[in-house]
Parts: structure tokens; C-alpha cells; sequence
């Protein structure tokens, strides 16, 4: 079991920037693709972020490209995500996910199926 801990959700006026935290306590993470997802009222959750640090690749996905940044900080078996010119839009719960070191997650990283662990849910609301 991987227990993910994620943190820095608020409420944040439209154009500006929040970080969120992910830790996985005790857990390397290092081999494993560490997703964001995120999911509004009445909507199907969605793709945001993706990052495997052994393969130095992230994905991103189109409303987040330019926008939003993820990064690691193995030490810490923590991954943030850093989220500027914040849009009313983007208003969610933003979930860490992660999954096992599956070979072919290059391939799955948008996809929830993909994700084995997941955090609780950090909430984000942009007003305009």
C-alpha cells in the first residue's frame, strides 16, 4: 500500500497561483508515474498532470500546458503541483495518484484506470 497525503488547496482569486503537496510517507516513489487528477461538480474526473522521475518525462494535459508545473522532490517522497493564472475553470478536487511502476504507463498516464493509490482530495476554488 502506498498512502498519499496531499495538501495546499484553498480558495484563490482568479489569475493567481497555488502549490499543492503530495506525500507519500516512508514510500519511494521514484519508479512510479505520479499523476494529478482533479474533479468538478457534476463532471467526470479528468487528466492534469503526470510525472515518472525515472523516466524524466511529464505529461500534461491541454488546460494545464503553460500553466501548470509538476515536479518531485525524491527526498522527500513528495510531488507538488504548481498551478499559475488560476481560471474560475479550474475549481475542483484535485487528487494525487499514483501507480505501481507499470511499464507501460507512458502510454496510460491520463487515464484513471492507470492509478493504483490515491490521495484524499485537496480542494481548489478559483473565484473571478
Amino acid at each position: 500500500q502506498v498512502q498519499l497525503v496531499e495538501s495546499g488547496g484553498g480558495l484563490v482569486q482568479a489569475g493567481g497561483s497555488l502549490r499543492l503537496s503530495c506525500a507519500a510517507p516512508g514510500r519511494t516513489v521514484s519508479g512510479r508515474m505520479m499523476g494529478w487528477l482533479r474533479q468538478a461538480p457534476g463532471k467526470e474526473r479528468e487528466f492534469v498532470a503526470a510525472n515518472r522521475w525515472s523516466w524524466n518525462m511529464s505529461y500534461y494535459a491541454d488546460c494545464a500546458k503553460g500553466r501548470f508545473t509538476i515536479s518531485r522532490d525524491n527526498a522527500k517522497n513528495t510531488v507538488y503541483l504548481q498551478m499559475n493564472s488560476l481560471k474560475p475553470e479550474d475549481t475542483a478536487v484535485y487528487y494525487c495518484a499514483a501507480d505501481r511502476g507499470r511499464p507501460d504507463s507512458g502510454t496510460y498516464y491520463y487515464s484513471s484506470e492507470l492509478y493504483d493509490y490515491w490521495g484524499q482530495g485537496t480542494q481548489v476554488t478559483v473565484s473571478s
